[in-house]
């Protein structure tokens, strides 16, 4: 059975440990040896995690005599980091306009609720009106 693979590697980075590895790939690069030393996983559990993140682009390997040592790919977290902000942008952007599309709905908002508190007929002063009113 194939497994359904995330090419923009959201989905590798929604593991806990998977992210204590990049965050600690992020310090330098390492070997699988390296890694297991710093996770509270066994070194095969490392292993297949770095699996993941490889086919997901997040990091890459090379080879230094018998040790594979894995170090991040920044250009594919940069991707990760464009899409992100990518987001925020459209977030603060619709929430302005919704703040913007109420403040126009009700003009200035603060005055019209300033106006409305006011007891338009202050004469009206009955003791349950004063009593609402807190005076």
């Amino acid at each position: 059975m194939i497994a359904y693979q995330d090419p923009s590697g959201w989905s590798a980075l929604a593991d806990g440990m998977r992210r204590a590895i990049v965050a600690t790939l992020a310090e330098g690069p390492r070997s699988v040896g390296e890694l297991a030393a710093e996770m509270p996983v066994t070194r095969p559990a490392v292993s297949q995690h770095l699996k993941v993140l490889r086919e997901a682009g997040l990091v890459s390997e090379h080879q230094e005599g018998t040790r594979h040592i894995y170090q991040l790919n920044p250009i594919a977290l940069a991707a990760l980091r464009d899409q992100l902000d990518t987001y925020w942008r459209r977030a603060l952007t619709n929430y302005t306009k919704i703040l913007s599309d109420d403040t126009d709905d009700r003009g200035d908002s603060t005055k019209q609720r300033e106006r409305k508190s006011h007891d338009p007929d202050p004469g009206d002063r009955t003791p349950a009106r004063r009593r609402r009113l807190g005076n």
